[in-house]
């Protein structure tokens, strides 16, 4: 499946879904979550899939929200959500990976002698 039609797949879920709140029916926006250990709700964007213990608000709802006293709220916006890895991030991660496939294949070489080959089969020296 091509990574459109994924994204595709996914923003029709999305947008598929209504607020969980008795009698609205407009589109979800958000996504609240209770962590009940540390008195917290988390609204945050939409989640990919349904919950079963999450609720999904619209708009007009995620903005009302009110939670019980003693407990925070922990509003989650584009600007504070981890955008990913950086780019130094990635390219530390390609270098490493470049490392290990050398070693790799230097070990490889070293621990394989061939004795013939013929075609894509080849003999090696019984041990």
């Amino acid at each position: 499946m091509s990574i459109v039609r994924n994204q595709q797949m996914r923003n029709s879920a999305r947008s598929s879904r209504t607020c969980s709140r008795a009698s609205c029916g407009k589109s979800a926006s958000k996504t609240l979550t209770y962590i009940y250990a540390d008195s917290t709700a988390v609204l945050g964007p939409l989640a990919t899939y349904a919950e079963p213990h999450a609720y999904d608000l619209c708009p007009i709802h995620s903005e009302k929200l009110t939670v019980p006293n003693g407990w925070s709220v922990v509003k989650l916006t584009p600007e504070t959500e981890s955008g990913g890895p950086s780019e130094d991030d990635l390219m530390a991660i390609a270098d490493a990976v470049r490392e290990v496939r050398q070693q790799q294949f230097e070990q490889s070489k070293v621990s394989t002698p061939e004795i013939g080959r013929r075609g894509h089969l080849r003999g090696l020296p019984s041990s």
